[in-house]
């Protein structure tokens, strides 16, 4: 099974509202963090750089990049949900 490396970034505005872009799918953990290493100069992101462990983690609670190892061809959400 083939993994790739999904990057994100996470930003937790003021009003509880989560502003969230996909920066790139990756092959490598290593081509990801290069990634992050660019754009830990520019606007906005150079305040937020963190590389976040855990939600919770890091400056503004959770704000920062999130690198997750997701498998090709396998159900990453396997069951229903409620909405209450």
């Amino acid at each position: 099974m083939q993994t790739v490396f999904v990057l994100q970034h996470l930003h937790l505005l003021p009003d509880g509202e989560e502003d969230i872009k996909l920066i790139g799918v990756y092959s490598s953990p290593e081509s990801a963090l290069r990634a992050v290493d660019r754009l830990r100069l520019m606007p906005g992101f150079r305040d937020l750089a963190a590389l976040v462990a855990d939600l919770g983690e890091g400056p503004s609670e959770g704000s920062g990049f999130y690198l997750d190892p997701y498998t090709l061809d396998v159900d990453g959400w396997a069951e229903g949900f409620e909405t209450r």
